[in-house]
């Protein structure tokens, strides 16, 4: 649903959130702000108090510092749904499977360099249920892998093998 929204985006800014209101449309004006006025090409929010069980809370913890030690990007909530983007950033990425939770390191990935956050109020949920789950946070790792990798050797793959996988092929 987010690609298909980046594709047919037309506004300067676009922002993004969630649909269980957890995040408030408060938020935006000062999101659209920090794009328009200081330049970040993206802004993520940051659920700094979070209103979710310990069992939701200390993963996100771990799973937010692995991912600023790999991509490099130091964002405390990676996974906000709560974002605002300059309209290139949004023309110029792809977004597939679960990879929404790394749109800022696909963002930087494609060259755009000027990454902050905006700690945002977050609401206990009253609609719809969560999608955390043990599969969920598995697969989140994987899909960092893969960033990695392609972020690392995606233009020349034969990198990974080194000298000695290039011996393979004489």
């Amino acid at each position: 649903a987010l690609n298909t929204g980046f594709q047919r985006a037309q506004g300067d800014v676009v922002i993004t959130m969630d649909a269980d209101l957890q995040d408030s449309p408060d938020e935006i004006p000062e999101l659209y702000r920090m794009i328009t006025q200081e330049g970040y090409d993206l802004v993520s929010g940051w659920k700094k108090k979070r209103y979710d069980p310990l069992s939701k809370t200390i993963p996100t913890k771990l799973f937010n510092a692995t991912a600023r030690a790999v991509s490099g990007i130091y964002l405390h909530d990676f996974n906000c749904g709560l974002k605002a983007y300059r309209k290139k950033v949004v023309k110029h990425i792809e977004v597939y499977g679960d990879m929404h939770r790394y749109i800022p390191f696909l963002a930087k990935a494609a060259g755009f360099k000027k990454i902050g956050e905006k700690v945002v109020q977050h609401q206990a949920r009253k609609y719809g249920v969560t999608k955390f789950g043990l599969n969920r946070f598995v697969n989140g790792y994987l899909d960092l892998a893969t960033l990695w990798f392609q972020s690392k050797f995606g233009k020349k793959p034969m990198h990974f093998f080194g000298l000695l996988g290039s011996l393979m092929f004489i």
